[in-house]
């Protein structure tokens, strides 16, 4: 079997693309499978299907999330059709195998209120501050992922055009509209900011560290929190709130799904969906505390 793992990653990572985080967690939910099989002298050339249940019997007994069994099924599912593609078998033994039923979590979102309150928190008579208001401006605008936001060159920010160009996951690009107020802030950062951050020295990321050197998810983390702590917003406030804010909003104010999957790149529509879910939600709490009769 592990003959067909390394096959099954190299498939992943040429043919898809996946990124190697992604890899690595197929790797691992696979060699989970094999280990369950060692230690119960399961010699598996393939995966059988009383071999699977068991597996997930056994994931269950050990208090394991339904959101780890189901992707960990999920992960032998891609492997038993990548075998049967590749004509080492015929059947698949994970066909008719449900996963566990998932309790939908709603992510957490900042009012327009709070966004306003969080982005007009850098002091932007200083280089750092210019940089923090350009990056939360820009990631708000756009939606993009912290992985994102800071691995954008100069040249992914098309200020004339208001666009800005990103790697997402499995290495799909796509361009993202950039607002004017964003378009603006990031301007002002190249202006009088970024060369004394980076202090003449050659750095092609657009946000740099004290220093000019890349700043890192880390970095971001730190400087998005101190400004929710000085904002005395009591939400857990992360990287990915702005996102998740972003599309809510846009939803709300009458932006089409498929406009907002597409900014957001997500490969699955189904995904991008459960921000319609917040809206209803945030919907009902509006009627919940104004409705005389509520």
């Amino acid at each position: 079997m592990r003959h067909h793992l390394d096959e099954f990653l190299a498939h992943l990572a040429v043919e898809r693309g996946l990124a190697q985080n992604t890899l690595e967690s197929y790797r691992l939910d696979l060699e989970g499978f094999m280990a369950y099989c060692r230690q119960r002298n399961l010699e598996l050339d393939l995966p059988r299907r009383d071999a699977i249940m068991g597996y997930l019997v056994e994931l269950k007994k050990n208090g394991r999330s339904p959101a780890t069994v189901s992707r960990r099924l999920s992960a032998l599912k891609t492997f038993c059709k990548f075998l049967i593609h590749e004509g080492v078998r015929e059947d698949d033994p994970t066909a008719n195998l449900d996963s566990p039923r998932l309790a939908q979590r709603l992510p957490r979102v900042l009012t327009p209120e709070e966004v306003d309150l969080l982005l007009s928190q850098p002091r932007v008579g200083e280089p750092a501050g210019v940089r923090d208001k350009a990056m939360l401006e820009l990631i708000y605008a756009t939606g993009i992922r912290v992985s994102e936001l800071i691995s954008l060159d100069v040249d992914h920010v098309n200020l004339e055009q208001s666009m800005v160009r990103c790697l997402g996951k499995g290495s799909r690009e796509r361009i993202v509209p950039l607002g004017r107020v964003a378009s603006d802030f990031v301007s002002e950062y190249l202006a009088r900011g970024r060369a004394k951050l980076t202090k003449g020295k050659p750095c092609a990321a657009l946000f740099v560290n004290q220093h000019g050197r890349r700043l890192t998810r880390q970095g971001f983390w730190k400087i998005i929190k101190k400004y929710a702590r000085q904002a005395r917003i009591e939400k857990d406030i992360t990287p990915h709130t702005m996102r998740h804010s972003f599309a809510t909003h846009l939803l709300e104010n009458g932006a089409d799904l498929r406009s907002v999957q597409e900014m957001l790149g997500h490969a699955d529509i189904t995904t991008t969906q459960i921000y319609t879910h917040v809206s209803k939600a945030r919907l009902k709490e509006v009627y919940r505390q104004n409705h005389p009769r509520a």
